[in-house]
């Protein structure tokens, strides 16, 4: 069975149907799903999502886009409900010096503080990082995110920086690009890591991977991702889902 260690099922993608989606998911292979918060407002309805279904957990956090309006009364709100059983880590959090919503500083700053809350609850954390390679690294080192451990979503650098991460104990979440004719650089970064350190992530409503790429993303298109890593791991799909669900339930769920 599939975990789905980074999804957005609170996204308004969902609104219409949104239980008859997540009831399917047990009949289509998928075990667990990981709801990952991008604002405020998204902790409280990943909160909500977590507790209204048994295979939904959760994650804390605010995507660097949502960060400009944050207060250490809403670090106090997540440190105080990363208590709750269904929430696994703090996430997804870092730098986006694509869109830049945020001044940089500010990004900066309120990765450094999640990364910190993480380490205080003992959670895990999922780090978004889009065209800011150097400052992601350093940020990650400042705050000694190794000491919490955690995921890097939906991975978009080189093998070589891969290695850095990798020497850091991070693991990579690994979605639909990898299936894209234009994936190439992910390709390569799946075919350089070890099987131990890969996860299956949707960021549904986004990045659906071939032949759905383009439409709505769910967590059941996985078994798509699951069989591109196999054959360029020349393993077979089946255990591309083993192990990556020994993967998640080792570093989300503490289970060896």
């Amino acid at each position: 069975m599939i975990i789905d260690t980074h999804a957005h099922y609170d996204d308004e993608a969902f609104e219409q149907d949104r239980n008859e989606v997540l009831k399917e998911l047990s009949h289509k292979g998928v075990e667990k799903v990981i709801n990952a918060a991008a604002s405020m407002d998204g902790c409280r309805r990943t909160l909500k999502l977590s507790g209204e279904y048994d295979f939904v957990y959760g994650m804390l956090g605010v995507h660097p886009d949502d960060v400009g309006d944050l207060t250490e009364k809403d670090m106090d709100f997540i440190r105080e409900n990363a208590g709750n059983p269904k929430i696994v880590a703090i996430g997804e959090i870092g730098l986006d010096y694509h869109w830049d919503v945020a001044p940089r500083e500010v990004q900066k700053h309120w990765f450094l503080r999640q990364i910190q809350i993480a380490k205080e609850t003992g959670l895990p954390i999922c780090v978004h990082s889009r065209d800011a390679v150097a400052d992601t690294l350093a940020v990650l080192k400042e705050g000694k995110a190794q000491e919490a451990g955690g995921v890097i979503h939906c991975y978009s650098y080189s093998a070589e920086l891969a290695k850095e991460y990798l020497a850091m104990g991070f693991y990579f979440g690994i979605g639909g690009v990898v299936t894209f004719k234009n994936g190439r650089k992910c390709k390569e970064v799946v075919e350089m890591l070890p099987m131990d350190k890969i996860l299956l992530e949707t960021d549904a409503p986004y990045l659906a991977p071939e032949p759905f790429r383009g439409k709505r993303n769910e967590s059941s298109y996985l078994s798509y991702v699951a069989k591109e890593i196999a054959s360029i791991k020349n393993i077979s799909e089946e255990e591309v889902i083993s192990r990556t669900t020994e993967n998640a339930h080792r570093l989300y769920f503490k289970l060896k």
